[in-house]
């Protein structure tokens, strides 16, 4: 018969199983991470990514649905350098452009974030990009999801009247899109031998140009 004694129930702590289930899934992205660098696309397969994180095939399609969802976790964790529930507008870096009262050190800010981001993105985004069609629709999602983020930085620089008077915004929006974009950081550190920070100068006095008064 349960005790009737409150100093004798104890709620249920599920912080070990949420610890467990955790590093389930920074074993599993770290194996797909390793067999997408070492084998291609194709090769990392859910089974052979199960297989190399020791858990089960079922466990990776019960934890991201199929390939595509795998894939997807991967590059969102890259993007944001771990696998904090937090979204990218409330992670420090951001806030602490959006926090920054001058508009020059805004930008350079904001080329300094996009240059990191890329940083970590940059390899994975070349692997997934030639994996074919089955991975294309993540790409475009990835595309629409910075586009939005793009756009909401233009906008945070309106709303502090910091743009060139009569810009169109939208167009403007666009513009740092491309600009800010992977394809443009990939020939530049890549094709042309850039480092981070000549990258960084770059796109801040891009921006500034762009933007600013």
């Amino acid at each position: 018969m349960p005790s009737s004694d409150p100093a004798e129930r104890r709620p249920y702590d599920a912080s070990g199983r949420q610890a467990a289930a955790r590093r389930k899934r920074a074993a599993v992205l770290r194996a797909c991470r390793e067999l997408l660098l070492s084998e291609g696309y194709q090769a990392t397969t859910v089974r052979a990514v199960a297989q190399r994180a020791g858990v089960s095939p079922e466990t990776v399609y019960k934890t991201y649905g199929n390939k595509p969802g795998l894939m997807k976790a991967l590059w969102d964790t890259t993007l944001a350098g771990d696998d904090e529930p937090v979204p990218m507008s409330e992670r420090p870096a951001l806030r602490q452009v959006w926090a920054e009262p001058d508009p020059d050190a805004k930008l350079r800010g904001y080329a300094a974030f996009v240059c990191g981001v890329h940083t970590r993105t940059a390899s994975l985004f070349v692997l997934l990009g030639e994996a074919g069609p089955e991975v294309a629709r993540l790409l475009a999602v990835t595309e629409e999801e910075r586009l939005t983020g793009v756009t909401a930085f233009v906008e945070h620089l309106a709303g502090l009247g910091m743009l060139r008077p009569g810009v169109d915004r939208a167009g403007e929006a666009d513009a740092c899109w491309v600009l800010t974009g992977p394809h443009v950081y990939a020939r530049l550190t890549g094709d042309r031998q850039w480092d981070g920070e000549a990258y960084q100068r770059w796109l801040h006095r891009m921006l500034a140009a762009s933007l600013l008064p």
